[in-house]
């Protein structure tokens, strides 16, 4: 069985950083890819749609020192959904992308924008299991992020 996310696309927000209780870094952050077609009226359609993509440990470090909103980046991973309760008690699910690989695009310095190709250098994880959810501190909320 294969479970591979690639995106290519633009990040709407700084990465977020916080750390497990054992001390592991996690970044959390958000990546819009946009597809653009002619439709049949001739007119230029677009369709944005925005993933959340999670990274543990080096790679974590990683995107908070170097990814800035705007970004354009590369991200491999695979698809996660997990469940959590809301404060009223409700399951909720959040689907993301558990980030195993990272390169960014955009010029050094620079925002994302203009073509695909570019600078920036390429950075990737070994796999861990990561920890449990409960796990994770920070803001003492239901939600872990």
């Amino acid at each position: 069985m294969i479970n591979k996310a690639i995106l290519v696309g633009n990040l709407g927000a700084d990465p977020e950083i916080r750390y497990t209780q054992s001390g592991t870094s996690v970044a959390t952050f958000n990546v819009a890819t946009t597809e653009r077609w002619k439709g049949q009226d001739g007119q230029m359609q677009e369709s944005t749609e925005w993933h959340r993509i999670v990274a543990w440990a080096r790679l974590a470090e990683i995107c908070g020192e170097y990814l800035h909103k705007g970004s354009r980046v590369y991200v491999e991973g695979k698809i996660q959904t997990r469940k959590w309760q809301d404060q009223n008690g409700n399951d909720r699910y959040t689907t993301e992308i558990v980030a195993r690989e990272m390169k960014m695009l955009s010029p050094r310095g620079g925002e994302g924008g203009g073509n695909m190709g570019g600078g920036g250098g390429g950075f990737s994880e070994p796999m861990p299991e990561p920890p449990s959810w409960g796990s994770v501190g920070g803001t003492g909320e239901d939600v872990p992020f």
